[in-house]
């Protein structure tokens, strides 16, 4: 669940049945509308990975109120085959998932030459030293302790980039 509630960590060099559907922007927080360089705002597109139906829902929902387009996923299969066609400037992955885990998800997402750029949280319950370190070595680029707090979600959010226009 997300009570939004963290800690934020930098990670390595490079983180229900039916999931909800993709969500366009509501209304823009302060931080969504932040400009680029070119001037265009800082709407990203954000898969979110989580296996828990009403994290998913809450999750999914407060990232397209804050101005971003949203898919989720609920398992790491599903997570893989979505980041595909989505193409997301971000993935915030859940690490126990069924099917596949989210260590392997972010493998698989490395390896895709069509997800280079890409920036990976994850997003998890499991937050000791040694869960950070295996984070990093997977390929991570951040990882946030749930519950997670909006401004530390905010904060993940501001230090990526869109990876294509619109």
């Amino acid at each position: 669940m997300f009570m939004f509630q963290d800690s934020v960590s930098s990670g390595g060099a490079h983180a229900p049945a039916a999931s909800p559907a993709t969500r366009r922007p509501a209304a823009a927080s302060p931080a969504a509308r932040a400009e680029q360089p070119d001037g265009a705002p800082a709407s990203r597109r954000v898969l979110v990975v989580e296996d828990n139906p009403d994290g998913l829902e809450t999750l999914v929902a407060l990232l397209s109120m804050l101005g971003h387009v949203v898919e989720g996923a609920a398992d790491g299969r599903e997570a893989v085959e979505r980041a595909a066609g989505f193409q997301p400037d971000v993935v915030l992955l859940d690490l126990g998932l069924p099917v596949m885990d989210g260590f392997d998800v972010a493998r698989q997402l490395r390896r895709d030459p069509r997800m280079a750029g890409v920036f990976i949280a994850a997003l998890t319950g499991w937050g000791s030293e040694a869960d950070r370190q295996r984070t990093a070595e997977a390929g991570f680029d951040a990882h946030l302790t749930k519950p997670v707090e909006l401004a530390a979600l905010e904060t993940v959010l501001s230090r990526t980039r869109c990876r294509s226009p619109g």
